[in-house]
């Protein structure tokens, strides 16, 4: 480290002004230099900070210069202009009076032509650093108004795409690029089913965090959101608006209840099979139990039975069994896809039997118009190819509605199994997330156990 006292001249350019003129490194160093020379000051030091904001002193070379001054090497810091310091009000003048003043530093401003060894020089950069401040904030404005018309042209904002598209600058707008197909098979997989914890496996995304931010993007449907208000975009969509809005009600329905934050697995769905009170966790000694409200004096409002006599069963080993059972739910759906793929060959039969029969009834009709003698017998021909035809379409309506139940199934199947392949793997969070998805309630019975699955209610 040098020895001795030196002046300090600073130097400082933003990004934006790299080019302006007067604001140059080069420029700014000569007029220091020239100003040195005038002074007959001989040991100054350059302190030069190419690129970075004045909006606060988190600048290497102004570190650099602060920890000088604070060592006692710095008899004045000299500028070219009061913005080279800094912009902001509240930064000059904890610079002077916490900086400066304490270690017997001077500031000169060659620009504004004042140093603080005067009176009147201190008085005049207050006031100075004031109108530095406003000019600052009317630069923010500016930028700010600027963005609002870029947005209500429907023109990117020019941040960071989101995943799926690149920016154009020369046009201001996002373009998809070679990852909008892994966007289309995101939604696609996730209404079928597939969670988000699986999908981000899937891709390699980096968490289901993020897939789920993925999953609420108006942008997709080629709209574009600033604080809280959609604007039509000029880029391409990914996904069509029903889409979107289809993920947006599985989302709902899959969604995790907020009434409890609580840290243990099954708090809120807990309920008492004697007296039907809510049940709750509680530590007894070293061991974690759950009692029934009923038996508590803490909530009174709470106590549906004071004689409740429910046992207190551990929680761990409650845990263990509904979990397991919510993991092997699975099986039930095994034999579904086959079964779906047999209705689906029989639907077809029956819809040719009811286009023949719906034909041989318009042919019939022909020839009653024909053949009056034969009305009778006709008529009665009529009517039972009718009645046919009727239960032939009562039947197809039967077998398409079960069918869309067993393809909801199916969908649920391959969600449970993408939990149930990945559960060891998930952190204590996105299980509590999990369970509160598919489990109702947990309704317990001394030792008994019943658990009610969302998809069950009916």
């Amino acid at each position: 480290m040098r020895e001795g006292k030196w002046h300090a001249l600073y130097l400082r350019v933003s990004t934006d002004a790299q080019y302006e003129e007067g604001y140059s490194i080069e420029a700014q160093m000569k007029k220091l230099e020239k100003w040195c020379e005038l002074h007959d000051i001989r040991a100054y030091e350059f302190y030069v900070d190419g690129g970075y904001s004045g909006s606060n002193l988190k600048r290497p070379e102004m570190e650099r210069m602060l920890s000088d001054i604070e060592a006692g090497h710095v008899r004045a810091v000299v500028v070219y202009k009061l913005d080279r310091i800094s912009r902001s009000q509240r930064d000059t003048i904890y610079l002077l009076e916490d900086v400066f003043e304490p270690n017997h530093t001077g500031f000169i401003s060659l620009n504004e032509n004042f140093d603080t060894t005067t009176p009147y020089g201190k008085a005049m950069i207050g006031i100075l650093s004031v109108f530095a401040q406003l000019e600052r904030e009317n630069i923010r404005e500016r930028t700010r108004m600027g963005m609002q018309e870029r947005l209500n042209k429907g023109m990117w904002r020019g941040t960071k795409p989101p995943f799926g598209y690149n920016y154009d600058a020369d046009k201001g707008i996002l373009v998809p690029n070679q990852d909008a197909d892994t966007v289309r098979e995101i939604y696609r997989l996730y209404l079928e089913g597939m969670s988000t914890y699986r999908l981000a496996k899937m891709f390699g995304i980096a968490g289901d965090r993020q897939v789920a931010m993925m999953l609420e993007r108006s942008t997709y449907t080629g709209m574009i959101s600033h604080k809280g208000e959609l604007l039509q975009g000029l880029h391409e969509p990914i996904i069509d608006r029903q889409l979107w809005e289809q993920v947006q009600a599985e989302r709902k329905r899959r969604s995790v209840s907020t009434a409890h934050n609580s840290k243990y697995l099954l708090s809120g769905l807990l309920e008492c099979g004697i007296c039907h009170a809510k049940m709750r966790y509680q530590t007894w000694g070293k061991q974690l139990k759950i009692y029934c409200y009923s038996q508590q004096t803490s909530k009174p409002n709470l106590v549906k039975d004071p004689n409740c006599n429910n046992e207190k069963p551990e929680a761990e080993e409650i845990e263990r069994l509904v979990i397991q059972d919510m993991l092997s739910y699975v099986k039930k759906y095994s034999s579904i896809e086959g079964n779906v793929r047999e209705q689906q060959d029989t639907v077809k039969l029956l819809e040719k039997r009811a286009v023949l029969l719906a034909n041989k009834i318009k042919n019939l009709y022909n020839i009653y118009g024909v053949s009056p003698e034969e009305n009778k017998l006709l008529l009665e021909t009529i009517d039972e190819n009718k009645k046919e035809l009727a239960d032939v379409n009562q039947t197809i309506a039967q077998m398409k509605s079960r069918q869309e139940d067993r393809e909801r199934l199916k969908a649920h199947a391959r969600h449970y199994a993408s939990i149930a392949e990945g559960w060891e793997d998930m952190s204590y969070d996105e299980k509590r997330r999990i369970v509160r998805e598919f489990i109702k309630k947990v309704v317990i019975t001394n030792h008994m156990i019943e658990i009610y699955y969302f998809d069950n209610e009916n």
